[in-house]
Order: structure tokens, then sequence, then C-alpha cells
């Protein structure tokens, strides 16, 4: 079994959270999600422990919202 790697390209990541790449540099740039430019290129790396930080922090948002909603509020999948 082979380790992940530390950091994420914002394509895998946004790949991890079923996201659109510009919805990812979003986050990064808004500072939702922790990111950094690494490389005489500048290219955005995001930290594996960063996100799932961002996942944490967003299903701790969920459940305070979910009291607040009424089941006919929820969006249909």
């Amino acid at each position: 079994m082979t380790a992940q790697p530390r950091f994420m390209t914002l394509t895998d990541a946004a790949e991890e959270l079923a996201v659109s790449q510009s919805q990812m540099y979003a986050l990064v740039k808004s500072g939702d999600l922790q990111a950094i430019q690494v490389g005489g290129r500048g290219q955005w790396r995001v930290e594996r422990v960063k996100l799932e930080e961002y996942i944490a922090r967003m299903y701790e948002q969920a459940e305070k919202q979910r009291g607040k909603l009424k089941l006919e509020d929820l969006p249909a999948e």
C-alpha cells in the first residue's frame, strides 16, 4: 500500500470534492481553503490535511444548518 502524497494539485483536489477547477480556485482565492504557490510558475498546491480540515468545517456548517432547515427547503438530488 503506497502512502498518499502530502500535496495535491488544484485539479486533484477538485476531483476529490467533485467540483470544477474554477470552483476550487475560488475556494483558494477566498481563503476558505488554504493553499500555497510553488515553483517558478507559481503552481498552486493544497496540503491533504488542509483539504481534510476544510471538509470537516463544511460538515460542521452543514450540521448547524440542518437544524434550521425544513425538509422542503433541501434541494432535490
